[in-house]
């Protein structure tokens, strides 16, 4: 027996989207999953988008003002997926109103912000699952039982990378996105906040840090009107960005592991150049995106000219099964997304958290405060997970 599940979605730009296209492939890849979403309303301010978004994607209603969202009986778990300033405000309430929650890092602008929407989760009994997509990668997740299990030996080092060009052109609109007020800490919460998950998911917790943060382009163009996604904006009155296009990072592990993590949004010549390299005392583990189903492993006992070999992962592998029958079959982005929305649904229909949660965001969220008050400071700090 399967039974429905009202879902909304607040905010309708690209990850809206995303997000809705994940829910409407769930019965696909999961069969069996006890739970089917059906798209009951989406919220958006913007006017004509939610009812361009409902159109197309079949949900029931559209408003302008979530708070309808929040009220709604029909509805029973939200897709948050609005910008960062509205994170607590909107969490909060869908929490408070008894709605389980799939809510977009970083989960507001601090990790005050975070806890706050933790915090209303735990109390209300909901479930919340958190937009930390890259963790869902088969790669990944096969990375991370290799460094359990001992197979690089003890970790020594690593490195994280999260390089863009997403903001690297100079007439880029001076969007929500640049200001401190509405946007938090710049390519901190957009990419170093993936980062500093995916260190914890491999690695453990992080203890103290050093960091340094640069803003490269100073100055962008108001938009004229409603934006969405990267959208430019020649010519428009210009205005400051007020939060960092790049920071760069020195981690130290709770079991004694060093890291540096390095994001930037305005790399020319790099497109989503997401990565880690993971090494221990036996061995090494090499991730890249941008091929997303590849690992390059190191081990054995040779330690000097030990040799790097390419793993083609497959169904044995995290949920790889649910899209492919087996390696060296593409996966793409929006297939972790329809991972995340699977383990959502599954956390609600058996009230056992699954995948990314709020805790993972608080963590998260500490990690990037460190990185602000070091780069102010000039010095190492401590990270608080609480």
């Amino acid at each position: 027996m399967v039974d429905a599940l009202g879902v909304a979605v607040v905010g309708f730009g690209w990850m809206g989207r995303v997000h809705t296209q994940a829910y409407a492939r769930l019965p696909h890849h999961y069969p069996r999953l006890a739970l089917r979403p059906r798209l009951v309303t989406v919220a958006d301010e913007v006017p004509g988008r939610a009812e361009e978004a409902a159109e197309r994607f079949g949900f029931a209603s559209a408003t302008r003002d979530w708070r309808e969202v929040a009220a709604d009986p029909r509805v029973r778990a939200v897709s948050i997926t609005a910008p960062n300033f509205l994170h607590r405000e909107i969490g909060v309430a869908m929490a408070e109103a008894g709605k389980h929650i799939w809510i977009e890092k970083p989960v507001g602008l601090t990790a005050g912000d975070a806890r706050a929407v933790a915090d209303a989760v735990a109390e209300a009994g909901v479930q919340g699952t958190v937009g930390f997509n890259y963790r869902n990668a088969p790669a990944v997740e096969a990375a991370r039982d290799l460094i359990a299990s001992g197979g690089i030996g003890t970790v020594t080092h690593a490195r994280l990378r999260l390089f863009s060009d997403y903001a690297a052109h100079p007439d880029s609109a001076l969007t929500w996105r640049y200001e401190r007020e509405r946007g938090g800490s710049g390519v901190l919460g957009d990419l170093a906040s993936h980062g500093a998950d995916l260190a914890r998911f491999l690695l453990g917790d992080i203890v103290s840090l050093t960091s340094d943060t640069a803003i490269f382009v100073p100055e962008r163009a108001r938009p004229a009107g409603a934006t969405a996604g990267h959208a430019l904006a020649s010519g428009g009155e210009p205005g400051p960005v007020e939060n960092e296009d790049y920071v760069s990072c020195l981690l130290r592990f709770a079991s004694g592991a060093r890291g540096v993590l390095e994001a930037c949004r305005v790399s020319v010549g790099e497109q989503n150049n997401y990565g880690f390299e993971v090494h221990g005392t036996k061995g090494a583990v090499f991730w890249d995106f941008r091929r997303m189903n590849e690992l390059g492993i190191s081990r054995g006992t040779t330690y000097q000219d030990q040799p790097v070999s390419t793993v083609y992962v497959g169904p044995g592998a995290g949920e790889f099964a649910a899209f492919q029958p087996g390696a060296a079959n593409a996966m793409g982005y929006d297939d972790l997304k329809v991972i995340e929305a699977y383990r959502f649904l599954r956390s609600v229909a058996e009230g056992t958290p699954y995948g990314a949660t709020l805790a993972d965001a608080v963590h998260s969220a500490a990690v990037l405060d460190a990185m602000a008050r070091s780069a102010q400071r000039g010095s190492w700090v401590g990270v608080g997970h609480r």
